[in-house]
């Protein structure tokens, strides 16, 4: 939930205005949304690029998930690892423009890990394909751009580990 929202809804629910320190808040969230935006942006423009050198990156680290036996092994199988790691850089680009780690959670998070377990995907390997897109992406940003995006590519880690 953004930071507009979790103030209105703190201060309904104490039937009170918004506080100088929750309009503060809001102000510096409103004030960094051109940044959040053009980070999100970035990222989306680069997508495909993110994902296939982030993947190379993982299979040249990691070949066991593309050897016989491995969860990427065969065109089919690396294609679902690809459309995957795509799927949560995605989830880091609604974290960015919502500048909230909740649209992560709700849409994409809760319940992967159990996902994972069950299909037999190493959870290790899939959070070591979100950090090799972090390194990628982190080469399209600067200062607090990358700064900004880290954030959340970091929490995507945490919650896959």
């Amino acid at each position: 939930m953004s930071i507009v929202s979790n103030s209105i809804i703190n201060a309904d629910a104490e039937a009170r205005y918004l506080s100088p320190g929750e309009l503060d808040q809001i102000k510096a969230f409103v004030t960094g949304g051109q940044r959040r935006l053009r980070v999100a942006q970035v990222l989306c423009e680069s997508r495909e690029r993110i994902v296939k050198q982030a993947g190379g990156q993982l299979f040249q680290k990691r070949p066991d998930v593309i050897s016989p036996g491995g969860n990427a092994y065969g065109e089919e199988m690396t294609a679902t690892c690809l459309r995957d790691m795509d799927y949560y850089l995605r989830l880091v680009t609604y974290g960015i423009v919502a500048g909230d780690v909740t649209p992560i959670e709700e849409i994409g998070v809760i319940g992967a890990k159990e996902l994972y377990r069950s299909l037999g995907t190493p959870l290790e390997a899939m959070a070591e394909a979100v950090r090799e897109m972090k390194t990628v992406a982190m080469g399209l940003l600067t200062g607090d751009d990358a700064a900004e995006a880290g954030t959340y590519f970091d929490y995507v880690v945490g919650a896959l580990a």
